[in-house]
């Protein structure tokens, strides 16, 4: 069964810029490159929920686990600490329909 992983995160005040480009030209396309394969971006305009969503998609939980246990996955989520705060992450059987 195919497993989605949504990630939560808010940017840290003042550091929109640097975020942006650590997101187009590292977080992307490293996640790509283990396996991740981005999904959807979501950006709250308006509430009290996360500032970015961000789904991908996995083949299934032995894959996700294999990911998460990587030493890439450390060193792009370590990076991207560098860049927000609130960061959360799950993984959820995929539903097909817009998932949070």
């Amino acid at each position: 069964m195919a497993i989605k992983f949504i990630m939560t995160w808010d940017i840290q005040p003042g550091k929109e810029q640097e975020y942006f480009e650590f997101v187009v030209r590292t977080f992307m396309p490293g996640a790509n490159q283990i396996g991740l394969n981005l999904e959807d971006a979501w950006v709250t305009i308006y509430g009290d929920q996360p500032q970015i969503q961000v789904g991908a998609l996995v083949p299934d939980m032995l894959a996700a686990q294999k990911i998460l246990q990587s030493d890439a996955w450390h060193d792009l989520n370590t990076s991207l600490q560098e860049y927000v705060d609130n960061y959360q992450f799950k993984l959820v059987p995929l539903k097909g329909a817009f998932q949070f």
